[in-house]
C-alpha cells in the first residue's frame, strides 16, 4: 500500500500551484518508509473512495508523524477537533493536521506538552475512560466540561488555522485560493464563485441611475 504524509502546499512556488484555472493541484506528496520511523507518534488514514481528494493525492493512504505526542494522543486531538468544527466534507486527514501542529507545539514547549497530556487525559476521564473510542454524545459532553480551561482554549484556537488554511480544506470546500497575487479576482473570474451558492436576484440592489 503506497502512503503518502499530511502536508501543507508551498505557495511561495506559485508555478505548481495552479490557480490560473482555480484548481487544485495533484498533491505530490513522496514518503520513505524510514521517515514513517522517527516519530513519537503516527497517525493513519484513507480518504474515501472518489471524494475530491482522493483524486488530488497520488494514493488513497495517508500518514502523518507526530514528534513528541503518542499515536492515542493524536488521534484525541483529531477527535477533539471534530467535535469542535464538526465538517461531514472534510475528512480525517485535514484533523490530522490539527493534531500535527499542536503536537510541533508541544514539541518547542514543554508546558504546551505539559499541558495537552494533562487536557487529554481529562478528557478520557470525562468520557468515561477512552475519550477517542466514546460515542458522539459523550464526546460532545465531555468537551464542554473542558469549555473555559486553558487547554480547550488552546485546542480551539488552533483548530482556525489548522482546518481551515490549507489546500486540502480548499479542495474540499471546493474554495479556488487566494487570488490577489494574481491580479485579483476582477480579472480571474469576478462571478465566479463555484465554491458558493448563486445569491437571488433579490439580493442584488438596482442599478444606479444617476
Amino acid at each position: 500500500m503506497k502512503v503518502i504524509p499530511i502536508t501543507r502546499i508551498d505557495h511561495t512556488e506559485t508555478d505548481s500551484c495552479g490557480e490560473d484555472s482555480g484548481e487544485v493541484p495533484k498533491l505530490a506528496l513522496p514518503l520513505t518508509r524510514r521517515s514513517l520511523l522517527r516519530g513519537s507518534g503516527l497517525l493513519l488514514g484513507t480518504l474515501a473512495a472518489g471524494s475530491t481528494l482522493s483524486l488530488l493525492a497520488p494514493s488513497r493512504a495517508w500518514a502523518l508523524e507526530l514528534k513528541t505526542l503518542s499515536t492515542a494522543e493524536g488521534t484525541t486531538l483529531m477527535k477533539m477537533g471534530r467535535v469542535l468544527y464538526p465538517h461531514s466534507k472534510l475528512p480525517d486527514a485535514v484533523y490530522a493536521l490539527l493534531a500535527k501542529d499542536l503536537d510541533a507545539a508541544a514539541s518547542g514547549d514543554a508546558a504546551t506538552a505539559t499541558q495537552l497530556r494533562s487536557g487529554i487525559a481529562d478528557l478520557d476521564k470525562a468520557a468515561g475512560g477512552n475519550f477517542a473510542k466514546a460515542t458522539a454524545a459523550r464526546q460532545l459532553a465531555a468537551v464542554k466540561s473542558l469549555e473555559g480551561t486553558p487547554f480547550f482554549a488552546t485546542v480551539r484556537g488552533k483548530c482556525v488555522t489548522s482546518l481551515y488554511d490549507n489546500d486540502m480544506a480548499f479542495a474540499a470546500f471546493g474554495y479556488p485560493g487566494s487570488s490577489w497575487e494574481k491580479g485579483g479576482y476582477i480579472t480571474r473570474g469576478f462571478q465566479d464563485l463555484k465554491w458558493l451558492p448563486a445569491p437571488s436576484l433579490a439580493a442584488s440592489p438596482p442599478p444606479w441611475m444617476g
